[in-house]
This record gives structure tokens, C-alpha cells and sequence, in this order.
């Protein structure tokens, strides 16, 4: 093999290698973007629960004020 065919067979080998890195980085990024879907819907659902949480405080905190001045 002359040293032209051994560089081609080199570039080869090293594109075989970029196009595995690309795969890898193509799965790892659909990773990703599927838990920053997922923790965006959780992120949803948490500020959903805290702002019932949070009416259901200002709602007793207005009972007991309205209790308080009844007293």
C-alpha cells in the first residue's frame, strides 16, 4: 500500500469516527430535549399546585380575619 492509499485509508478511518461522534451527539441532544420537555411539564404542574396552594392560604388567612373582627 503506497503512503497516498494509507492517507486515504486514515481519512477514512477518522471520518468513520466523526460521523459515530455525530450520531452519538444527534441521541444524546434528543436526550436532552426530551427531560427539558419533561421537567418543563413538571415545572408546569409544580406552579400549578403552588398557586392552589396559594389561594388556599390567602382564603383562610381572609376567614380568620373575617372571624377576628366578628369576635
Amino acid at each position: 500500500m503506497n503512503k497516498i492509499e494509507q492517507l486515504f485509508k486514515n481519512l477514512e478511518s477518522r471520518v468513520d469516527e466523526f460521523i459515530e461522534l455525530c450520531d452519538e451527539y444527534k441521541r444524546h441532544n434528543r436526550s436532552l430535549k426530551a427531560r427539558e420537555s419533561q421537567l418543563a411539564e413538571e415545572r408546569a404542574n409544580l406552579m400549578k399546585k403552588n398557586d392552589m396552594a396559594r389561594a388556599k392560604v390567602e382564603a383562610m388567612i381572609s376567614r380568620l380575619k373575617a372571624l377576628e373582627q366578628d369576635s
